[in-house]
């Protein structure tokens, strides 16, 4: 199971009705914020979702609308007696970025471990997260993030029987453990079928469209992508500072097939969103207009 909310929607400055676009997901009790703009934290509490059991923070870059909340966020696990370490993973430069901004957050009871992201591709397994990271087309480095939760296959008996395997260790091999009896190295895949369907999330803000990030939102659960401007006459604008109108990423979409795409990131001056929502589904029907807090409990198929 894996619990996806869109805390806001905005790209630039918050406003009164619209919080900055961040994303936290929640898996086995562990959980996992994208970005972390100002008023994130009020973004959560709105929700109802405490901000201590956060493991993971993943920053796509580092404008202050994706990073500037985050001083608030620390003191805020702070005050909680939160003491479990947490990860950061964004480009290069982060630890020199946060520690900047913890000038004004100087002392925190945890432990803060610094994951710099250097290649244009990178995977990395967090708790029960597996995390692609792939470098998209911004003024400044930029990354998008698929976000999935494995599923191994199902425990055959009758092959763990074929390869005479003790009961007693049926379950540990089932949970992924390997063990060595006897001379004889016995591995999951020995108990196990063909690798199961998952789950997939993925997130992409501040970009031109660049062919990468249909490629990893190929078959998503869920594609949640930038729609800076819904305006047609604002292409141009798009273009010049390297963001993404809906039409292009219904392309994106029209491209990858996911579930569904929720647009997000819109600019301040677009104020109803969903009136150009009927062009943007002739492109991708399955396209929607994201709100603030913005919530999907994804499980996975049945087989």
């Amino acid at each position: 199971m894996l619990d996806i909310c869109l805390l806001g929607t905005g790209g630039m400055m918050p406003l009164p009705y619209r919080w900055l676009t961040s994303m936290m997901a929640r898996c086995g009790g562990s959980n996992l914020l994208i970005d972390c703009g100002e008023g994130t934290q009020i973004a959560l509490k709105e929700k109802g979702w405490s901000p201590k059991p956060i493991d993971v923070i993943c920053f796509t870059h580092y404008h202050a609308d994706h990073i500037s909340g985050l001083p608030g966020l620390l003191l805020t696990m702070g005050n909680a007696e939160r003491t479990e370490p947490l990860t950061l993973v964004g480009p290069k430069g982060l630890e020199r970025v946060v520690g900047a901004l913890r000038t004004i957050a100087p002392e925190l009871p945890f432990e803060l471990r610094f994951i710099e992201l250097a290649e244009n591709r990178e995977r990395l397994q967090l708790g029960p997260y597996v995390i692609d990271a792939y470098r998209v087309n911004h003024n400044v480095i930029c990354y998008g993030y698929a976000v999935s939760i494995l599923r191994t296959g199902r425990f055959d008996v009758d092959k763990a029987r074929e390869q005479e395997i003790p009961q007693k260790f049926w379950s540990r091999l089932q949970k992924g453990e390997e063990i060595e009896h006897e001379g004889r190295l016995l591995t999951p895949d020995l108990v196990l079928g063909p690798d199961r369907k998952g789950l997939k999330v993925v997130y992409c803000t501040d970009t031109r469209p660049v062919p990468v990030i249909a490629e990893y939102a190929e078959g998503a659960d869920l594609f949640i992508c930038e729609g800076m401007y819904g305006e047609k006459e604002k292409a141009a604008k798009a273009r010049e500072y390297k963001h993404m109108t809906f039409y292009e990423a219904a392309e994106l979409a029209k491209k990858a097939q996911p579930a569904e795409m929720w647009l997000t990131h819109y600019s301040p001056s677009l104020t109803r969103p969903e009136e150009y929502m009927n062009e943007v589904r002739q492109i991708f029907p399955r396209a929607k207009a994201a709100k603030d807090g913005w919530t999907v409990e994804l499980g996975f198929a049945e087989d």
